[in-house]
């Protein structure tokens, strides 16, 4: 997966894995194709990864060259407009980088999350203030009206937890008790948070697990992941680590077959979906009455 300045939609990264799939079909090289076309080598590769932006007349074009049926063309292009129509999130632009962009276009196309956060409550889980607090200290030079703006946008991005058309992914999030102690903004807004933490986790299709100090070290222990699943077959699992200032993206299968594994582990040592309730009021009590 490449990061790109304007976050393209899940729906366009599968159409560049089918103009590609297309074309080897014919028996071309991209070098080939784009000889056809008397256009940059380049310029192929990066429609077929979703670098740039399929355009409808030289998509229609590659197409021809490469011997698809009429009727396959005109489907094609009909999801070319779909893909074309820019995601929720591209409003956003102004506070989000591209290479996060790629992460919320991912997780509005999944239909399961999966993943692990060592150090704060993960972002589809903050309330408000939690997550004013954590970018505001992850990011101080941040303008007030980007903060606001970055806070509007994380609580954005959890609809998908409740949303109705398409079905709401299946959420499952390991959160280390780290979160929990270090407080973000005071009392008052862990308390909220914690509360929060608890009126989500009754979510049919939410599961949250606490991995408490008690477990010990443990596979995930040494940074966030979060791994992607979609129902679309050009689109394998998704592996995305991230940092403060960027994030990576993998789909090889021996990589993502080894978050899945060590998720699964993980889940083993941490607390059950019913204990993580009862541990999240324990702390409430103790540390945020």
């Amino acid at each position: 997966m490449s990061e790109a300045k304007s976050a393209p939609t899940v729906l366009a990264i599968v159409l560049g894995r089918r103009l590609a799939a297309l074309r080897d079909a014919a028996g071309f090289t991209a070098a080939h194709a784009a000889k056809q076309l008397r256009i940059a080598q380049t310029t192929v590769t990066r429609m077929e990864k979703a670098e740039t932006s399929l355009k409808y007349a030289t998509t229609k074009t590659l197409l021809e060259v490469y011997g698809v049926p009429r009727t396959e063309i005109e489907e094609f292009l009909a999801l070319l407009d779909q893909a074309s129509t820019p995601g929720w999130w591209q409003s956003f632009r102004d506070v989000l980088p591209g290479w996060f962009g790629v992460h919320v276009s991912l997780e509005t196309a999944a239909t399961e999350i999966r993943g692990y956060e060592p150090g704060v409550v993960p972002g589809l889980l903050q309330t408000p203030d939690y997550a004013r607090a954590v970018i505001e200290r992850g990011l101080p030079r941040m303008r007030p009206d980007a903060l606001q703006r970055s806070v509007d946008l994380r609580i954005k991005r959890q609809e998908i937890l409740t949303r109705r058309n398409p079905a709401p992914p299946q959420l499952w999030l390991l959160m280390d008790e780290t979160a929990l102690r270090r407080p973000a903004g005071g009392a008052a807004v862990m308390r909220e948070q914690i509360e929060h933490l608890l009126g989500v986790a009754d979510l049919p299709n939410v599961t949250l697990q606490v991995c408490t100090f008690e477990a010990g070290l443990h596979p995930g222990a040494f940074g966030p992941f979060t791994i992607f699943r979609f129902e679309i077959p050009e689109l394998p699992d998704i592996v995305c680590t991230d940092s403060l200032s960027r994030a990576g993206y993998s789909e090889e299968n021996e990589e993502t077959a080894l978050f899945r594994e060590a998720l699964g582990q993980m889940s083993v040592y941490a607390l059950s979906k019913q204990k993580t309730k009862e541990f999240l009021r324990d702390i409430c009590k103790e540390l945020y009455s």
